[in-house]
């Protein structure tokens, strides 16, 4: 009976474990992350107003903000810090110091563990060893050296690794949350995006938490890499669209009120496994221009194409067609129309199936 108890509760143990999912805490530390990383200042005072109401503390903030200068660079960095500053001093009656804050005040904001300087800042063969164990914990318990580059070898064991991980504030499994989410808002940096994913499993998450993480980063806009506004929703076409669109229309800064373009144009932002519905442009060809992520473009019997950033389609009066972001990426394109022969319309028809869909993803 005993065996069979502890047989029970190490398999009840194991399935908590692998189904353990990430925290509002969590999630609210990654969104400003990702911010700062995005260098957007507007919604990352929105989200460290939300994540101080969510319980990450004052000073885990600026463990983030300050841990991500190694990632994002000291002006991203500095900004968040001073956005975090800001919404601190407007509201300084939400904020209670940790040794004061009662059980039932768990809407006030925490100020957190008290900031003790690190010996590592002090001792740099300290800083050097722990900074290696570190790496070598966070690369799956193997040694790391980048012969390469001697200076970098250092700079990561000594400082990233050893000073500004000596931090109390953040947890290791936090820490990497933190620099997947910065990561995953920037552009041109994949392969480092793909070390520290592996590396928060090895740092105390569970890969089901950072798998995720990732899904609601891309769902709530975080990896959408544009310096295209998304736009409004796109309500008017929502029936005509299987997700989510967002539709931004563009006008040249030249033209005054009134005034017409010769080529009407639309930024469309598809948010990922966003599609339009199988369609026929009458009287007009359509342009399609990706500004940034990854989508698809199908006509009717023929192979997808694959756009990414720069990628143009002419899309002839009166073929079938339909186009719509990747399954894994936001997608951007703008959209216009030179008008052929006959009345201008669009005629929309049945949407992309999942099996259609799923097959081009392949």
């Amino acid at each position: 009976m005993r065996r069979i108890l502890t047989l029970l509760l190490g398999a009840a143990i194991t399935v908590t474990t692998m189904g353990q999912t990430l925290t509002d805490r969590q999630k609210a530390l990654a969104a400003c992350a990702a911010l700062e990383a995005q260098g957007d200042l507007v919604r990352l005072e929105i989200a460290i107003t939300d994540a101080l109401d969510k319980g990450v503390t004052v000073n885990e903030l600026k463990e983030a903000f300050s841990q991500l200068y190694a990632y994002t660079g000291f002006p991203r960095s500095l900004n968040a810090l001073g956005v975090l500053q800001k919404v601190i001093t407007s509201s300084p009656e939400n904020l209670k110091p940790s040794e004061t804050l009662k059980p039932s005040e768990t809407s006030h904001w925490i100020e957190g563990k008290p900031f003790v300087r690190p010996t590592e800042w002090d001792d740099a063969e300290k800083a050097l060893r722990n900074g290696t164990e570190v790496q070598t914990r966070l690369c799956g318990g193997k040694p790391f050296t980048y012969d390469f580059c001697p200076q970098d070898d250092y700079y990561l064991k000594a400082h990233l690794f050893g000073d500004i991980f000596a931090g109390d504030q953040l947890n290791d499994a936090d820490r990497e949350l933190v620099t997947v989410a910065a990561l995953s808002g920037m552009k041109g940096v994949a392969p480092q995006l793909a070390a520290h994913k592996a590396g928060a499993v090895n740092m105390g998450n569970t890969q089901e938490q950072v798998n995720e993480l990732c899904t609601w980063l891309d769902a709530e806009g975080y990896t959408l890499k544009s310096d295209f506004e998304k736009g409004a929703s796109n309500v008017n076409y929502a029936q005509y669209f299987i997700g989510e669109s967002y539709l931004n229309p563009l006008k040249p800064a030249n033209l005054g009120e009134g005034e017409k373009t010769v080529l009407p144009m639309s930024n469309v932002t598809f948010e990922p496994g966003c599609r339009n519905n199988w369609h026929i442009h009458h009287g007009a060809r359509q342009i399609l221009i990706c500004v940034s992520g990854k989508g698809w473009y199908q006509e009717w019997g023929k192979p997808a194409i694959l756009m990414t950033a720069g990628t143009v389609i002419d899309i002839p009066e009166g073929v079938k067609h339909w186009h719509g972001a990747a399954a894994d990426s936001w997608f951007q394109h703008i959209a216009t129309h030179v008008k052929t022969e006959g009345q201008e319309s669009n005629e929309w028809l049945e949407p992309v199936t999942d099996e259609q869909y799923n097959e081009v993803n392949k």
